[in-house]
């Protein structure tokens, strides 16, 4: 069934829903660095890394695929952008930038996407945006920067910070068309179905691109270091597949649909707070004061985001509906 994302738009019980999955889908996206890095140190390609992770997942959604395979027919650009941009794009430069950069930059400087998004909306679309939105953003961006510490010159690998950033701007067509039939009703696309059918374009994609038939497959049977303990590959690659890919993709285009791109883009840098701290005490990945600081500063942004609603672009000639007892309450939401 279709999700109606109407009454998460409109403020309505079906938002907290949709803040409630956006964190789930932080969680489980922000687990994916921690848990590739090892894989590609014990030896695996990154792109290798991305395909697996992509490849698995399609499988896993093969059978929603299936189920809703009138979206080939009815929604063939949908699916195509959502898996050239949103799977194959968002990965390959995200893990590409991995193997350069530690995991908390490589997924901060991804997320300046929540700016780009509002800029997307605001002069592309023009939609008027919320204050909140705007000011949520202004404080991530800035958090962003404590992160990556500009004042020292970006002393990282530049090659990296440029992959990162073209993640940044793939990711700004995640959360696009991720909300694309939001407003459709009964004919919006379902987002399982797109989803599935993304997996599977950005696997046919990512499979010309990466050539998994030159992996060395021998690593999944092996171990891999996770900060001085041995795991076991083919455990890190089902959390990889299962966890942080089928549960985050899932998760985080439900929440778009009942927030807003602008709104749970935002929210969505907590999943760079979280694989900051999970690669801090697993990987061993120290950060200085300041960068702790400009983390802060990300959960607050991402707090008066998600505080805000969508403004939505005005109706010519509409008269505005007079102001009830419940709306000047705010008990709406």
């Amino acid at each position: 069934m279709p999700v109606q994302a109407s009454e998460g738009i409109k403020g309505k019980p079906g938002r907290g829903v949709g803040l409630g999955l956006a964190l789930l889908s932080a969680v489980a996206f922000g687990g994916s660095g921690v848990a590739a890095k090892p894989l590609i140190e014990a030896g695996l390609d990154p792109l290798h890394v991305v395909w697996l992770r992509v490849a698995g997942a399609a499988l896993v959604m093969l059978p929603v695929a299936w189920r809703h395979r009138g979206l080939l027919r009815s929604r063939p650009v949908l699916l195509a952008g959502f898996g050239l941009l949103a799977v194959a794009g968002v990965q390959a430069c995200y893990f590409a930038a991995l193997s350069r950069i530690p995991v908390g930059v490589a997924l901060l400087i991804e997320y300046l996407a929540p700016a780009l998004v509002l800029g997307w909306v605001r002069f592309v679309q023009r939609r008027p945006v919320t204050r909140a939105a705007a000011l949520g953003v202004v404080l991530a961006v800035g958090g962003l920067a404590c992160v990556v510490e500009v004042w020292a010159g970006l002393s990282f690998d530049a090659v990296g910070l440029l992959l990162a950033l073209g993640a940044a701007c793939c990711q700004v067509g995640y959360f696009v068309l991720s909300d694309q039939g939001s407003d459709a009703g009964d004919d919006a696309p379902d987002p399982l179905g797109v989803i599935a059918y993304g997996l599977l374009v950005g696997t046919l994609v990512l499979t010309v691109v990466a050539r998994p038939w030159g992996m060395d497959w021998s690593v999944l049977a092996g171990e891999a270091d996770l900060d001085g303990s041995g795991v076991p590959a083919w455990v890190l690659l089902a959390w990889i597949v299962l966890i942080a890919t089928v549960v985050a993709y899932v998760t985080g285009v439900l929440s778009v649909r009942r927030l807003s791109p602008q709104v749970a883009g935002v929210v969505a840098c907590l999943e760079a707070v979280i694989a900051t701290a999970l690669a801090w005490v697993v990987l061993g990945e120290h950060l200085s004061a300041p960068q702790v600081v400009g983390g802060a500063v990300v959960l607050v942004g991402a707090f008066i985001a998600q505080s805000s609603a969508p403004a939505e672009p005005p109706v010519p000639g509409a008269v505005p509906a007079p102001e009830t007892e419940l709306s000047r309450s705010g008990s709406a939401s």
